[in-house]
């Protein structure tokens, strides 16, 4: 299948607007990280089921989300989904807000090698020798980090493993992603309003006592999680599975140039080591991938968000 010029070029627009946004994302959560990570996690969830809401009334999707919704198999396969994307959610919130950015680029750079690995183990995949190199490679890296510095690179880990099962199960799951993200938050949008009633009973909720701006940067959360979903999925459609997997590392780049440069996290040469064997494992992964992928069909990606 041969994949219109103009459009591919309008994917390729989409895509890097979605992972540019991801890639931008420690600078929205530095500055709430006065706030708690569980009450921006609550907002996160609350504003996003209403900005996703207005998306589906305004794009006319309506009826397939109500279809969606009248599955009692779909929404339970989706509450495990959402209990793995919250994990992920607050264990990143909390990451930037402590000055651990790096960490989540490293677990964002790993989460392919993670997502390889679970469909070997868990859906039978067979991996190529190239692709178990690659795996090898991460395996080291996080293996060198615990021999020399003592103590795991959990931030990273729980970020990969989360985002990867998390992936892997929403690849079973058959919803777009619009309804996916929307159904997800409304299950758990009880216990963010319980949470923030919690609060605001013991006078401990930022949002409205605290600045205006605050209040607002809060709100923002629900534009900041479903925006890049919407341009990401307007990509995918667009553009194949190789130019997808490259496109895909520029929001770990970004959170690994952010991190240095602009908020002078500390790159010692033990965590470069970790870092140059994971970049390794990618290379040789996106290698593989790029000289199988000349000797089969083009395929564009799936959306998921």
């Amino acid at each position: 299948m041969q994949i219109d010029t103009s459009e591919q070029r309008k994917g390729i627009l989409f895509a890097l607007s979605a992972y540019g946004m991801w890639g931008l994302f420690p600078i929205y959560f530095k500055s709430v990280a006065e706030v708690s990570p569980f009450e921006v996690l609550s907002h996160r969830i609350i504003w996003s089921v209403i900005f996703m809401a207005l998306f589906i009334a305004a794009s006319g999707r309506c009826q397939e989300l109500l279809r969606n919704l009248r599955q009692k198999k779909l929404l339970a396969k989706l509450a495990a989904s959402a209990i793995l994307i919250s994990i992920n959610w607050v264990v990143f919130i909390w990451s930037v807000g402590q000055g651990h950015i790096l960490d989540t680029s490293m677990g964002y750079f790993i989460n392919p090698l993670v997502s390889l690995l679970l469909g070997m183990l868990i859906l039978g995949e067979r991996l190529r020798r190239v692709q178990w190199l690659a795996v090898s490679m991460a395996v080291i890296g996080v293996a060198y980090q615990l021999v020399l510095l003592g103590s795991l690179p959990w931030v990273a880990l729980v970020l990969a493993c989360s985002f990867g099962t998390y992936g892997l199960l929403r690849k079973q799951i058959v919803v777009d992603p619009f309804s996916g993200l929307l159904i997800e938050t409304l299950l758990l949008s009880p216990f963010a309003l319980l949470y923030l009633f919690w609060l605001a009973q013991h006078n401990e909720l930022a949002f409205v006592s605290e600045s205006v701006r605050m209040s607002v940067l809060l709100i923002a959360a629900g534009i900041v999680t479903s925006l890049p979903l919407i341009c990401f999925a307007a990509g995918a459609k667009r553009l194949t599975l190789t130019i997808n997997g490259l496109l895909m590392y520029i929001t770990p780049s970004l959170t690994f140039i952010l991190a240095v440069v602009v908020y002078d996290e500390p790159l010692d040469a033990n965590k470069l080591v970790t870092f140059a064997l994971i970049w390794t494992g990618l290379i040789l992964f996106t290698a593989e991938g790029i000289w199988q992928s000349k000797k089969m069909p083009v395929k564009t990606l799936k959306a998921q968000p």
